[in-house]
């Protein structure tokens, strides 16, 4: 029998009922479970608790600070440091969320001159391991302890013996979270993690000790290094010898804005980001707009798929910059981003173009025969390695006053590929001088990279200078010489904009239609004329003249992101750069080119002259120092 139409309804409405969702009851999560959320944040492995500690520790104006782990950190992580210490009267509030002795109001967290400020490190750990905090503080006769085991509650302060200073210890971390403790990796790999953390903070404090111990033995020991010679100790061994034999010391100030550090010569590249150490008022941070900086002060300089290594620290007013942007505080928003970005592009772009042979050491006065653009073989390691110090003069025979040379040739070699609008940028880009092979009678030093005395196999050029010999790929070389003098006179006339006989239209987002409004002096400098002909289109009528037949819509866009990222593009001039340096590699001289000893010096005093002359356009070495010392070890001479 069928169903009457009401006991339909009844069943429709109860069926209804049934699969509508109960609304959710808003309720306040408890304090442990606020906990393991926060820790979910700050706590995702061993190294960001050791991380947190540290930060702990050097606020508290630590001078010594002693780490011990077992079994990678998840077993122990131990901290003691002679710092403040911390009063009897705050210990219930050690461990409480939101609880710091490092602000006080929002004017406190506008100008944030400390590690730490947001009080929730100490209570994320507790709710995930069991802790247990001793501390003395400064002036006081006995020091007190309270344990937290992952739970709400922490126990209350028992005095303790212990000397001035803080003591943590973390045990089995995640206990309470297995779904957390399986993602952990070998003990191996955990450890290595934390080291690294370890090395990136002692690096950014020089006037601090640092010990870390691993399942009782001594990994790492730092002792305070004041003076310069024991920061570049210190550098060394947390970055390696190697390093510091192939880094630059860079310092540059402009207004409240300092830049200074280590950055390596581009030969000493790496296969991955893994030696890049970046801090920005002594806080070490991870961030894309710096990390874009860096990678196009050294684009023409580094091999392509490589990684430059630096150590390079920035201080600013503390205002211009928000640190309060991620939990685990590795990143932060600069108020001026553009100006930071132009700033470290600038400092840096300076920094490995003023270096070539000849250049003169501030610190010692003396000139460089060898500098770290170049390579220098040594007998130990008969591997690129350190420049030797002092040598020769600056003074290169045949050279007036005014630095021009007296004997010049029109040797112009033959160039591939020609466009229009070029042509000015070859008159005398690809010119070879033929210097002077004599010595001036005025000085018998030899020019840092010495005088040629023969051309190996058409290929390499030999020469002899104070040190020993000299090996230069001719090509590499003059590729370089070539490049800069191509760049330098499209530099002095500025880019050449073309009118398109048909405009060409781009469909683009409002957003990006804003920007272009926005940055229209930017693209006019860079050759461009766009116009806004609707909310989301975008018409070009003229673009730069050696880029006419670029992807003209792909450029836009590419140069539209960068502003919108970092308020800057280096995009046009990218694609202008890497035109030029094709150019300039079939203009230069080519393998097998016989040259003549004067030929060949001319060549050798233009790289001494030439911005960047250590590195061919497309990051190779143009030049190898070997000392005597290294050639006497290759015939066991003096053995």
């Amino acid at each position: 029998m069928s169903d009457s139409p009401v006991d339909t309804a009844v069943a429709s409405s109860a069926a209804t009922s049934a699969d509508t969702p109960a609304i959710p009851r808003i309720q306040r999560l408890s304090t442990r479970l606020a906990n393991q959320i926060a820790a979910g944040e700050v706590v995702e492995r061993p190294s960001a608790v050791i991380k947190e500690l540290l930060e702990n520790s050097l606020d508290a104006g630590a001078r010594s600070i002693d780490i011990d782990v077992e079994q990678g950190g998840r077993k122990l992580i131990r901290l003691r440091d002679d710092g403040c210490g911390i009063l009897k009267e705050d210990f219930s509030l050690a461990l409480s969320r939101h609880a710091t002795s490092k602000i006080r109001s929002f004017d406190d967290l506008a100008c944030v001159a400390s590690l730490g400020f947001r009080g929730e490190a100490l209570p994320s750990i507790s709710s995930v391991s069991r802790l247990e905090l001793r501390s003395c503080a400064r002036g006081d006769d006995s020091g007190w302890c309270v344990t937290g085991d992952g739970g709400d509650t922490i126990s209350e302060p028992q005095p303790v013996a212990h000397p001035e200073g803080t003591t943590i210890e973390v045990r089995d971390l995640f206990f309470n979270t297995p779904a957390r403790r399986k993602f952990l990796r070998t003990d191996k790999t955990e450890f290595s993690h934390l080291e690294t953390v370890v090395k990136r903070i002692a690096l950014s404090r020089f006037d601090v000790a640092f010990a870390l111990r691993h399942n009782q033995r001594t990994v790492l020991k730092l002792r305070p290094a004041q003076s310069e010679p024991e920061q570049r100790q210190r550098v060394a061994q947390v970055c390696g010898s190697a390093f510091i034999d192939h880094a630059l010391w860079v310092d540059y100030q402009v207004a409240d804005m300092r830049l200074w550090g280590w950055v390596a010569q581009p030969t000493f590249s790496r296969s991955q980001a893994d030696l890049q150490y970046f801090y920005v008022n002594g806080r070490m941070i991870r961030d894309k707009l710096v990390a874009h900086a860096i990678r196009q002060a050294y684009q023409d300089v580094l091999y392509h798929g490589r990684h430059p290594a630096y150590v390079l620290y920035l201080t600013l007013d503390p205002t211009a910059v928000d640190v309060n942007v991620h939990p685990t505080k590795h990143e932060v928003r600069f108020r001026e981003g553009r100006t930071v970005h132009d700033f470290l592009f600038r400092s840096l772009h300076k920094a490995l173009a003023d270096v070539r042979p000849g250049t003169v050491d501030e610190e010692s006065g003396e000139i460089i025969a060898a500098t770290p653009t170049g390579q220098t073989v040594t007998e130990s390691s008969m591997q690129r390695g350190s420049p030797p110090a002092g040598g020769a003069t600056g003074r290169y025979p045949g050279a007036t006053p005014g630095g021009q040379y007296r004997q010049q040739s029109n040797m112009a070699f033959a160039v591939h590929e020609q466009r229009p609008g070029l042509q000015a940028l070859y008159q005398g880009a690809q010119t070879l001088p033929a210097g002077d092979t004599g010595l001036d009678v005025e000085s018998t030093e030899a020019p840092p990279l010495g005088y040629a005395i023969a051309q190996l196999h058409g290929v390499y050029i030999l020469a002899e200078n104070a040190q020993g010999l000299i090996v230069v790929d001719m090509h590499a070389a003059h590729e370089r010489i070539t490049y800069e003098r191509m760049k330098t006179a499209l530099e002095g006339d500025g880019v050449r904009s073309q009118p398109l006989l048909v405009p060409i239209s781009i469909a683009v987002s409002e957003s990006e239609t804003r920007l272009a409004t926005e940055f229209t002096e930017v693209f006019g400098e860079l050759g461009f004329v766009v116009e806004a002909m609707g909310p989301e289109t975008l018409v070009v009528r003229q673009v730069p003249s050696l880029l006419r037949d670029a992807d003209v819509e792909t450029l836009l866009r590419d140069v539209l992101s960068d502003l919108a990222t970092y308020g800057t593009s280096q995009r046009v001039r990218e694609a202008i750069n890497e035109l030029l340096g094709t150019l300039a590699c079939h203009g230069s001289v080519r393998a097998n080119r016989k040259l003549t000893i004067p030929e060949m010096n001319a060549l050798l005093r233009d790289m001494e002259r030439t911005e960047r002359s250590g590195q061919c356009n497309h990051g190779r070495p143009t030049w190898v120092q070997m000392n005597m010392d290294a050639l006497d070890g290759l015939f066991m001479r003096g053995q």
